[in-house]
């Protein structure tokens, strides 16, 4: 089955004049791709922390500044000829932690606020955001194609970012927590028309 175009994908190809000399520019400087994985994880472990302190701006500056090493390390890899299923897999799986350390600062600081609400949303908002990649893992380890829905990584990315920046982490975690699980939904929804038409 011909797989759909994903936003990521149409990103990765509008933005390839850009991504590609940075891609570069890493390279020759020694920088492996797994580094800048890594570094795209720490940036956002540290994120994490700030705002469990309730440092909403500089957490959310740090979650915008390591958005894009989620393209470069790819680009890097394709550049150097080293791309590799295990390369991608290392991505995806670093890409989660993420999501979910931030997600995890945010839970610790509404807690600590004592606010139950935004504590369960923020649990919502994680179990969609893990639940929208696991869909799309199990759709393709069975030859399904899951490439749909209206909150995929780089959208949750556009949504959580800028909100953060503008301590609007409130409005970050509700809108994730419906849309991500809407996803989810939509992604299973997809999966069940393909095997029903089987």
């Amino acid at each position: 089955m011909q797989k759909t175009k994903t936003f990521t994908q149409f990103l990765r190809v509008t933005f390839k004049g850009i991504l590609d000399p940075l891609g570069g520019f890493f390279n020759r400087l020694g920088i492996m791709p797994n580094t800048m994985t890594l570094l795209g994880l720490l940036l956002n472990v540290v994120a994490a922390y700030l705002l469990s302190q309730g440092q909403m701006l500089a957490g959310g500056l740090l979650v915008l500044i390591g958005g894009p090493f989620d393209g470069l390390d790819g680009t890097m890899a394709r550049l150097r000829g080293e791309a590799s299923d295990f390369g991608a897999f290392v991505d995806s799986v670093t890409d989660r932690y993420s999501e979910l350390f931030i997600l995890g600062g945010l839970t610790y600081f509404y807690a600590m606020q004592g606010d139950k609400t935004l504590v369960m949303v923020c649990y919502v908002a994680a179990a969609g955001s893990v639940l929208v990649s696991y869909a799309k893992a199990r759709a393709d380890s069975l030859k399904f194609d899951a490439n749909t829905g209206i909150l995929t990584r780089v959208e949750r990315y556009l949504v959580i970012a800028p909100l953060l920046v503008f301590n609007l982490a409130w409005l970050a975690v509700w809108t994730i927590a419906i849309f991500a699980n809407v996803t989810a939904l939509q992604r299973i929804w997809r999966v069940r028309k393909q095997a029903k038409g089987n």
